[in-house]
């Protein structure tokens, strides 16, 4: 089937079952261009609690979906792609949580959302990467259990130092693979560019960054500054956006290797089988919706 068959039949399943589309910066090109809302994890989950459609069909990977089902479990939320799973999530168990609880009693605990409904189960409250620093600055606790990105706690504990964070040590593989010699060749090769990157890297590479932040976060700066030339650390997926936004600048991206093989699983075809055969459904039990929602939406109200 072509390019524009299949979309027509996703559009036309979607208006026959009052279906949303919701895709995450970091799939490809086709998937955000027939999504309904394009975003980061924050913007996403916001969504997913405000949206009215009885139908989602998120375009990510497993924690996406099932935060949308976590947030909205009156609607029917659909993962493309069963097998599109995030490697930091599977970094901390549920027993990990407990364990960190057990030796820190009067800390709170803090999950990115990048985590599995179980862990956050246990978390005081959620974060995102948008949002970390704000969600940090709310809590009335001085000792901050982080999990599971290390990199980016470490990047909240050079942001609030007045607090004791305890650093799980999980880690995005894909953000992980970066060195600081990456940013050196960069810039190399575009001298006038400024360097924006996701906290999810090193601190070896964020020291080297001109801007700090979430995919949305670097998408505003990228549109909202007066310079003609970028080059983006966090995976390639968010180019697109960038690229048909910004038509007069030079956009690159860090090195060639920035791609999430999990974020790209998902093709057109996926999106198209996933409504013709309402696949794969996200179930989870009424009792881990009820705990697991708590501190999600702790996190939205976090202004």
């Amino acid at each position: 089937m072509s390019l524009q068959k299949t979309q027509n039949e996703i559009n036309r399943f979607k208006e026959e079952r009052n279906a949303v589309i919701l895709a995450h910066y970091y799939q490809v090109p086709e998937v955000q261009d027939v999504a309904d809302h394009v975003g980061d994890s924050f913007a996403l989950s916001k969504l997913a609690a405000e949206l009215s459609q009885p139908l989602i069909v998120f375009c990510g990977v497993s924690f996406m979906a099932e935060t949308a089902k976590i947030l909205s479990p009156e609607k029917t939320v659909l993962l493309p792609r069963g097998d599109a799973g995030c490697p930091m999530a599977d970094m901390v168990t549920a027993d990990d949580v407990i364990e960190l609880k057990e030796k820190h009693p009067d800390a709170a605990v803090v999950s990115y959302v990048n985590s599995s409904t179980e862990v956050k189960v246990l978390s005081d409250i959620c974060c995102t990467s948008s949002n970390a620093e704000k969600v940090i600055r709310s809590l009335s606790q001085r000792k901050i259990i982080f999990l599971p990105d290390e990199n980016l706690g470490s990047y909240c504990a050079e942001l609030i130092p007045e607090k004791e964070f305890i650093l799980f040590n999980g880690f995005c593989p894909v953000h992980e693979e970066v060195q600081a010699i990456d940013v050196k060749l960069a810039r190399d090769e575009n001298p006038d560019a400024l360097f924006a990157v996701h906290p999810e890297c090193r601190a070896e590479v964020r020291m080297e960054a001109d801007f700090i932040g979430s995919t949305g976060q670097i998408i505003d700066f990228v549109r909202t500054t007066d310079h003609g030339s970028f080059i983006i650390g966090t995976e390639s997926g968010i180019l697109h956006p960038i690229l048909r936004d910004n038509p007069g600048k030079k956009i690159v991206s860090l090195t060639p290797g920035f791609i999430c093989p999990n974020m790209k699983k998902t093709s057109l075809n996926d999106v198209l089988i996933s409504f013709q055969k309402m696949q794969q459904e996200i179930i989870l039990e009424k009792e881990v919706l009820d705990k697991a929602r708590l501190p999600l939406m702790k996190m939205l109200q976090v202004k």
